[in-house]
């Protein structure tokens, strides 16, 4: 090509454009300490956003601890990870705080999610039952994960589905906090639940 010719952009030579991965919301919620900031740090591709407090004696006085007694921080705000899942797709997640008294906070960081995780601890779960209502009054798309706590669970997941009094199109599974792919297996059942529901 000589100076005199012109540049032409948009022919076979030109490199196709590369298209960034849809940003896709979706939160991890639960009761506390059942493992939502464990999970966003075990699958996330960057270093997690938390927002860790360490608990005081005075939240020691309010928040159950027995089945967590090495507890030592809570989430007063939020979690915050992100994972790409193809070059199409990209999961931006967010943990919310388990505890009720940080409720107020829950509309903001739902708003625009395609769906949601609920992590249950089988030895207590009463302590999901209002974020299974959450998302079943705002009619957004959830699947339920029951965390393996040291590798086993309390329950059969028939038992924890008529426990939670959930429809059956709410998928109940079993997964594993602390493991990358398990925790990925989780989200992406959430992920094919929101596709089926926007093709309906």
């Amino acid at each position: 090509m000589t100076s005199t010719e012109p540049l032409v952009w948009g022919t076979a030579a030109a490199p196709p454009a590369v298209r960034p991965p849809l940003p896709v919301k979706m939160v991890i919620a639960g009761g506390f300490g059942v493992g939502k900031t464990t999970a966003v740090g075990a699958i996330s591709e960057i270093e997690p956003l938390t927002t860790e407090a360490l608990i005081t004696e005075v939240a020691a006085g309010v928040d159950d601890l027995t089945y967590t007694p090495r507890k030592t921080t809570t989430t007063v705000a939020m979690d915050f990870g992100c994972i790409t899942v193809d070059p199409t797709l990209k999961l931006y997640l967010f943990g919310t705080p388990g505890q009720e008294r940080f409720g107020f906070m829950w509309d903001d960081i739902v708003e625009g999610a395609v769906g949601g995780l609920v992590i249950v601890d089988t030895r207590r779960l009463d302590d999901c039952y209002t974020a299974v209502d959450y998302f079943e009054h705002k009619g957004i798309p959830f699947a339920v994960a029951v965390n393996a706590f040291d590798g086993t669970v309390e329950h059969t997941l028939e038992e924890v589905r008529w426990a939670l009094d959930i429809s059956a199109g709410v998928p109940v599974v079993v997964f594993d906090a602390r493991e990358r792919g398990s925790v990925r297996d989780a989200l992406l059942v959430v992920l094919e639940l929101a596709l089926a529901r926007t093709e309906h």
